[in-house]
């Protein structure tokens, strides 16, 4: 009698689960919706989710999951899911920032082998805190998340080992081009070494973690949508081409620009000298500097 209530239980859930995720495809053109449910799953489980920078740096929530626990299984579902809806493949070439959560560096290795995968530095700085405390080990470590060349990130390490042989040898099992501007790819045209808009996404949605699997999906879902109009009510307000924060981005390089003087060499590089008379080769053509 118990297994025959506890599978009538599950087929009732299931039943309500089906019928929720085809009024929200119904009422939401457009929207991408997959279902698989495994028989005496507990709510709440995890929620996983991508989120995205907008045009004004701000959130753009991409997509939302709940699966019964952080592993490679569930990242891997979740990332395939997200690959088939935005038409990702395995060659593409894009960033993923994360905590390095349970079963997510394999997924994405494994699922989108050709993307870029940045460790948050907060999260790094949050581990390395039990055993170097304080504010000289964070200022030489951001020395080296904010480096801008593979030669000033050297230095910086060599910095870091003449303080502190062990600190250094620990920052060397992780690979700089998780989590060093020096090493990062110039595909995505993004510097961002923070998961801060993942945090606040989930700092939003506390409230629903306790709640039955629909009512949580459910408050998940009336956030993104005032998300949403929140959004549309910035772009309203811009007054040019560009949004808010871009404009204030783009005002502040110009007037930086100012300081710098350029000589061409009737090709395609230039020679760029800095306010304190430091020296750069750009090539237009690689991209580089």
């Amino acid at each position: 009698m118990a297994e025959k209530k506890v599978l009538g239980d599950f087929e009732a859930q299931y039943g309500n689960l089906r019928d929720y995720t085809e009024e929200l495809v119904r009422s939401n053109p457009g929207t991408t919706v997959k279902l698989d449910v495994e028989p005496c799953w507990p709510f709440p489980g995890q929620i996983l989710i991508a989120v995205g920078i907008d045009a004004n740096n701000g959130i753009y929530p991409v997509a939302y999951s709940l699966v019964e626990a952080e592993t490679t299984a569930s990242w891997t579902w979740f990332l395939e899911c997200l690959g088939n809806d935005l038409d990702l493949y395995s060659n593409s070439n894009f960033t993923f920032i994360s905590d390095r959560q349970k079963g997510i560096i394999p997924a994405i290795q494994k699922v989108f082998p050709s993307a870029e995968h940045r460790f948050c530095v907060r999260h790094i700085h949050e581990n390395m805190k039990p055993r170097w405390r304080g504010v000289m080990y964070k200022n030489v470590f951001q020395k080296c998340v904010f480096a801008t060349t593979p030669q000033e990130f050297e230095r910086c390490m060599k910095e870091i080992l003449t303080i502190d042989k062990s600190l250094h040898d620990w920052l060397k099992e992780i690979p700089p081009k998780h989590w060093s501007r020096a090493f990062f790819s110039v595909r995505p045209r993004c510097d961002v070494v923070l998961n801060n808009l993942c945090e606040v996404f989930n700092r939003q949605l506390v409230i629903a973690r306790d709640k039955p699997i629909i009512t949580c999906l459910d408050y998940i879902r009336e956030y993104m949508m005032k998300r949403m109009v929140a959004v549309h009510k910035v772009i309203a307000k811009c007054q040019g081409p560009l949004t808010p924060v871009a404009t204030r981005l783009f005002e502040k390089i110009k007037t930086e620009a100012n300081l710098y003087t350029v000589i061409w060499n009737g090709n395609t590089k230039y020679q760029v000298t800095g306010p304190t008379n430091e020296k750069r080769a750009v090539d237009m053509e690689q991209r580089t500097c």
